[in-house]
């Protein structure tokens, strides 16, 4: 019995009549364009999502961690408004093309990259995924021990039995397999019915950050907490200190902005997900304020600057603790699938779709990312490594731009949706490798390298390098998308090209090749 399920055949997908791939090979149900009644998410449901989502520790600390480096709270909510409207336009953009074709960021990407070459970007954005999964999942196990510490406060005196070269103590992780278990169910919730968690996620999560604002403006009037913020840097150290800061805000939903056709995709209607323009900007510069003025509570308080939250609330008495610990979970439980697990499985489906479908992605990462990575040990003892892994989105602003570039201006939306599920397809471009991509990116990542290995090792000394590193996103985007534009300008690729968008396979192709594909889907 054992034998059996340890054979590869034993885990092949039960047969789906796919409508675009030429064998079931290529795909599988949740690879195909998402049918009609599976098209389930309106406006609402992208406001729900987006509350919810703008209510993440992260975008909390963000905020936050701009005073460290010099600016007031003007200037940091200033860089947050600014930096989320651009990604905000770029997310709609890109959004628009996922509702409209109802495909996601993977199948939608060999359209530019090529066939083969999409496989790059795909591989780089599910290993990124399974990182900062995994990474979150810590985060959220530090707001179950507040959680825990609050109903019994005598569980600090838990003896540790681990190593200290382990990275993380016995109590800690107790408290990393508690949120694990939380979470794994939720993520094996479907796309379509998400909504619902983000739903719940967007009532109780603002109006429990409300509160801890209302308590933080009685406690401390912000004619106090905010009074003394003032810029420690001025002249052209303050003008990058401020680029790399907004620089920051568009690199916490670079992932995002690529992938959010993963989502867009079960909208009712392109119009749907238009609102996603207002709500970006506003709700993550309120988030970002909050996060301030409660930071700044916290420093008149206790006398620390305590950016992250969780430590923020361990002065707090037992009740109060519990329940903000208790929205930091939920927080963290949304924004990690949403941008993390749902990523991840959309992703790894496509590398193997014959064995593996969203469910079984969401599985797969929730081992490999919460376990196999062992983040605990990230966190202690390998902060170079995190900064690298924090600064691998300088590939994410040249994918975005990209990804516009191709759909909008050098394709101008006519696009062959069957092609981009057949691997001898109109987008093979050469041997599977767009090469006016491959350029673009070339000029548009490299610029930056100087800048990362000087943020894994500031004994580095890169001079003025360091400049296009703190505008990565922006100079990646830009550069990309113009030069793809530019590349694909001068030199078409003359057999992508077509008068109008392809949807579907035509009835008379489907009435010539039936019987080929139906033979073809047993390989």
């Amino acid at each position: 019995m054992v034998a059996k399920w340890l054979k590869p055949s034993a885990w092949v997908l039960e047969p789906e009549q796919s409508t675009l791939a030429p064998t079931s090979r290529w795909s599988n149900k949740d690879m195909d364009p998402v049918p009609v009644h599976l098209r389930t998410w309106t406006t609402w449901n992208y406001v729900a999502y987006w509350i919810s989502d703008a209510a993440n520790l992260p975008a909390w600390e963000l905020a936050s961690s701009m005073l460290a480096i010099g600016l007031n709270w003007r200037q940091a909510l200033a860089a947050i408004a600014v930096g989320h409207t651009i990604i905000a336009v770029v997310m709609v953009l890109n959004g628009t093309v996922g509702a409209r074709l109802h495909v996601g960021f993977p199948i939608l990407n060999r359209s530019s990259f090529g066939f083969w070459f999409s496989y790059f970007s795909v591989i780089s954005r599910v290993v990124l995924a399974l990182f900062w999964f995994g990474i979150q999942t810590y985060s959220g196990s530090e707001c179950v021990d507040q959680m825990i510490q609050a109903i019994w406060p005598s569980a600090v005196r838990i003896p540790n039995h681990l190593s200290p070269s382990a990275g993380i103590t016995t109590r800690g992780m107790m408290c990393y397999f508690i949120y694990w278990l939380i979470q794994f169910p939720i993520m094996l919730i479907s796309p379509q019915r998400i909504r619902y968690f983000f739903l719940f996620k967007a009532m109780i999560v603002p109006a429990a950050w409300l509160s801890i604002l209302i308590w933080a403006m009685v406690k401390v009037p912000p004619s106090i907490s905010l009074a003394n913020q003032h810029a420690s840097v001025s002249g052209s150290a303050l003008v990058w200190a401020w680029l790399s800061s907004m620089n920051s805000a568009l690199g916490n939903y670079a992932t995002l902005a690529v992938n959010i056709p993963d989502f867009t995709r079960y909208a009712k209607n392109e119009q749907a997900q238009y609102i996603q323009a207002i709500l970006i900007p506003t709700l993550f510069t309120l988030t970002g304020f909050v996060g301030i003025a409660v930071t700044s509570v916290g420093q008149v308080l206790y006398g620390q600057t305590l950016w992250d939250p969780t430590t923020l609330i361990a002065h707090w008495d037992r009740a109060p603790k519990f329940f903000a610990a208790l929205s930091y979970l939920i927080a963290t439980l949304g924004t990690n699938i949403s941008a993390n697990s749902l990523s991840a499985a959309n992703d790894m489906m496509v590398l193997f779709p014959k064995y593996i479908n969203i469910r079984r992605g969401q599985i797969l990462c929730a081992i490999l990312g919460g376990w196999a990575l062992a983040p605990w040990e990230i966190l202690a003892s390998a902060p170079g490594f995190l900064n690298f892994m924090s600064g691998y989105t300088i590939f994410l602003g040249p994918f975005a731009g990209i990804m516009v570039a191709d759909y909008w201006l050098v394709h101008k939306c006519k696009v062959d949706v069957p092609a981009m599920y057949d691997h001898k397809g109109r987008y093979q471009y050469w041997h599977g490798l767009n090469w006016r991509v491959a350029v673009a990116l070339l000029f548009s990542v490299f610029p930056s390298f100087p800048g990362l290995m000087s943020s894994i090792n500031p004994a580095i000394d890169v001079g003025n390098s360091i400049h296009v590193f703190d505008i990565a996103w922006l100079y990646g985007f830009f550069t990309a998308g113009s030069l793809h534009w530019l590349l694909s300008t001068l030199f078409p690729a003359s057999e992508t090209f077509m008068e109008s968008a392809v949807m579907e396979i035509s009835e008379s192709e489907n009435d010539t090749d039936s019987a080929s594909v139906n033979s073809k889907r047993e390989v």
